[in-house]
């Protein structure tokens, strides 16, 4: 009873005297007025922080726009020219420099704004080593988790920088081949030449082959009788050569003439004639298939016959018949004075017995 008596006594407001608010007013004036001065060069240091990386920020961002924009109009100026035409295409290069610009801007923010954060609590008197100790455990600890995620990031990345591929470019990434209908820092989408889409992370591609750019070999495999003339045939693939590279859309994909190569493989009762043709790239398999049907039309105005090609000599080693395979092994019962012959006669029958 007595504890409660004297907590209840003391839990009681006490009057403050007049002295003592005045004294408590006093302080808290004076400890206003010698930090507001603190507090206004803090407020606008912080301030001025932001303000010069807001303004950094919308520069660097504007001159990059302004450069990829560039870019583009000095791509669809040569767009359509001859010039152009050595080029990868104008929207494979816009797609290129609209990514590099995004990541560059992507960067540009993430390094300006991050920078301001750190020297706005630097301002505010707050230790930032254990922050950045944190971030960097943290970091560790995504990186680990993420380490796919990264990979693939860094390599689309370095993959755009470098050109290795565009939107509309036949390649072989080795897991896939196909079309690049789209092409992110992440995943790249291939159409497959049965209409299939193959999404292809950047980080597994391990090797790529470009079949779209420079330029592409359009080969064709004429194969005769061995006993026809070889220039006669000679000469009608090169008049057929010439015929294609004056016509409409081939003399635009075929840069330089159709070359017959010579003789590519010999066989018994037919030869082998290469033909090859340098062509745009991507459309070789298109003048391969008008190549061949222009031959194989000309061959039969001229009557000579286009053969088919023999088997390998493995594949015609096995499935050739064996000649001694219908041949029956030697027997003693073919032969009808044998002794086994005989014994396999059956026993006539015998006088009936009578009852």
């Amino acid at each position: 009873m007595f504890w409660s008596a004297a907590l209840a006594a003391d839990s009681t407001p006490r009057p403050v005297s007049l002295d003592e608010a005045q004294r408590t007013a006093n302080d808290a004036a004076g400890w206003v007025e010698e930090n507001w001065s603190i507090w206004l060069s803090n407020g606008l240091r912080m301030i001025l922080i932001v303000v010069i990386a807001i303004v950094m920020r919308s520069l660097i961002r504007r001159a990059i726009t302004k450069l990829i924009a560039r870019m583009n109009r000095t791509t669809e100026s040569l767009d359509g020219t001859a010039l152009g035409g050595l080029l990868v295409n104008a929207e494979r290069r816009r797609q290129r420099s609209e990514a590099i610009g995004s990541v560059l801007r992507s960067v540009t923010s993430f390094l300006i704004m991050g920078t301001a954060a750190l020297t706005v609590l630097s301002v505010l008197k707050i230790n930032l080593a254990p922050l950045l100790a944190s971030a960097g455990v943290a970091g560790v600890a995504i990186g680990f988790g993420a380490r796919n995620l990264v990979t693939d990031f860094l390599s689309g990345v370095f993959m755009i920088l470098e050109d290795q591929y565009g939107v509309g470019d036949e390649v072989d990434a080795g897991v896939a081949t196909g079309t690049v209908i789209e092409v992110g820092l992440r995943v790249t989408k291939l159409r497959g030449s049965n209409g299939a889409i193959w999404y292809v992370r950047n980080g597994e591609v391990k090797r790529i082959g470009n079949l779209s750019q420079g330029w592409a070999t359009a080969g064709v495999d004429i194969q005769v009788r061995s006993d026809e003339d070889l220039d006669r045939v000679r000469g009608i693939i090169t008049r057929v050569g010439e015929d294609m590279q004056k016509d409409e859309p081939w003399n635009e994909r075929l840069w330089e003439p159709v070359e017959v190569l010579g003789l590519d493989a010999v066989y018994l009762d037919s030869v082998v004639i290469r033909v090859s043709a340098k062509t745009m790239p991507g459309v070789a398999l298109g003048v391969e298939r008008e190549l061949r049907w222009r031959i194989k039309r000309e061959l039969d105005a001229e009557g000579i016959r286009i053969v088919g090609r023999p088997l390998d000599a493995d594949l015609e080693t096995a499935s050739s018949p064996d000649p001694s395979a219908g041949v029956a092994a030697p027997s003693a019962l073919a032969n009808p004075t044998s002794p086994q012959s005989q014994a396999t006669v059956p026993i006539p029958p015998g006088p009936s017995l009578g009852k």
